[in-house]
């Protein structure tokens, strides 16, 4: 068998033909289902395939981009305690929002803290280091319709070296029960703030 020398502009469109077909082969469908693999023989590059065969590299793709991986969010769970965050509630539309500045070191408030109740706050974050963390919000979930009032907030900075940025509202059960989780970093209790 002769090995024939493959020319580098003959392999950079093969590479490029052969990484699509290994991105639309690990990409998941609707449904959660692997894609087929019956017509892949049909789609796969072979050794001996002339440049016309391969796509160019100005060729578009159907293939999404893989998105850029976040830093893992903590676990429920004990924390450092450590953080730096910065609140904004709105009690309703109509009145003056809120704001407080809360920094954490192993559970203590720090002197430049300006919230309400800076103790219980900095507690809850280290015995809770995923209170303020994304969770399954915008994702397909039964929630009970009540309305729990206008209220509104916002906390975005640092909780043990993880980026923090978070809306809370009362405008179903889900979202009630999410607040009265963080209640006390909101610095409002009973709903109202």
């Amino acid at each position: 068998m002769r090995l024939r020398t493959v020319r580098p502009r003959t392999l950079r469109p093969l590479l490029a033909a052969l990484a699509v077909a290994g991105l639309a082969a690990c990409t998941p469908t609707p449904g959660g289902t692997a894609p087929s693999t019956a017509g892949a023989a049909s789609s796969s590059v072979s050794p001996t395939a002339s440049v016309s065969d391969a796509p160019g590299p100005d060729t578009e793709t159907s293939v999404p981009a893989p998105s850029p991986s976040a830093p893992p969010a903590p676990t429920a769970g004990p924390g450092a305690g450590n953080a730096e965050l910065s609140i904004t509630v709105r009690p309703s539309p109509t009145e003056t929002a809120l704001n407080y500045t809360l920094v954490c070191r192993e559970g203590l408030p720090a002197a430049e803290s300006k919230h309400p109740r800076p103790e219980a706050a900095c507690a809850a974050l280290k015995n809770n280091a995923a209170l303020l963390s994304p969770d399954t919000r915008g994702t397909a979930r039964a929630c009970t319709e009540q309305y729990g009032g206008p209220q509104q907030a916002t906390v975005t900075g640092i909780v043990d070296e993880t980026p923090v940025d978070a809306t809370f509202a009362r405008t179903n059960g889900c979202e009630i029960g999410a607040w009265d989780a963080a209640r006390d970093v909101l610095g409002a209790s009973g709903g109202a703030a």
